[in-house]
């Protein structure tokens, strides 16, 4: 790639980026999405929901279910890292400054879906961008018991992972055209996500004395 405006554009692009990166290359973004606390920009819902059309649609030729594994581990992975990484480091992560990969907004948002939730943010949290980036990093911020963490981040990744997949891989093998209008779904993902996103962060703002 020559610019990084061009990084930019395959990153948000995930036909593109699959085709570009194959399966490997999805792992490893769900991966960082789930657990690093820099992977918030990545695409997880749109990366889910088009590897499971580009399936249907035998453009990933992969077989679903070894697909809906893989995927279901690297994110159980991720979050398992975040973890680890919130338990040990995230208390410094509230005192640091705003940089470019990280604002500490985005982990104010979060608090606010655990505090709305508990420890089923986790769960919910899956289905949010930013959101899954920093909920298994505060959970190891605050303690939360290990075992409902794993509980909860088992739980969480099946739910997310199999739900958007398949969602995508039954709409490729009976619409398989929709290959053609893939920016139309991706653009109602991003919308509907980042709706419930901005909902999350101005209830906090409101709450804050």
């Amino acid at each position: 790639m020559e610019t990084i405006s061009d990084f930019f554009t395959l990153l948000f692009d995930s036909k593109k980026l699959i085709h570009y990166g194959g399966f490997s290359l999805l792992l490893v973004i769900i991966f960082i999405e789930t657990g690093l606390v820099f992977g918030f920009f990545f695409p997880g819902d749109t990366l889910l929901f088009t590897a499971g059309l580009l399936c249907g649609t035998n453009d990933l030729e992969i077989n679903i279910f070894l697909l809906l594994f893989s995927v279901t581990g690297a994110a159980i992975l991720g979050n398992l890292i975040g973890y680890i990484s919130g338990k040990y480091f995230g208390k410094k992560l509230f005192a640091k400054e705003d940089s470019f990969f990280f604002k500490k907004r985005h982990l104010e948002t979060t608090k606010s879906y655990y505090d709305k939730y508990g420890g089923v943010a986790i769960i919910v949290g899956r289905f949010l961008p930013v959101v899954r980036t920093f909920v298994p990093i505060l959970a190891g911020t605050i303690d939360m018991n290990f075992f409902k963490f794993k509980l909860y981040n088992i739980t969480g990744a099946f739910l997310w992972v199999w739900t958007l997949i398949p969602i995508g891989y039954f709409l490729g093998i009976r619409f398989p055209q929709l290959i053609h209008q893939l920016e139309y779904f991706i653009i109602g993902i991003f919308l509907v996500t980042t709706l419930f996103l901005i909902k999350g962060y101005l209830k906090f703002k409101t709450k804050k004395p």
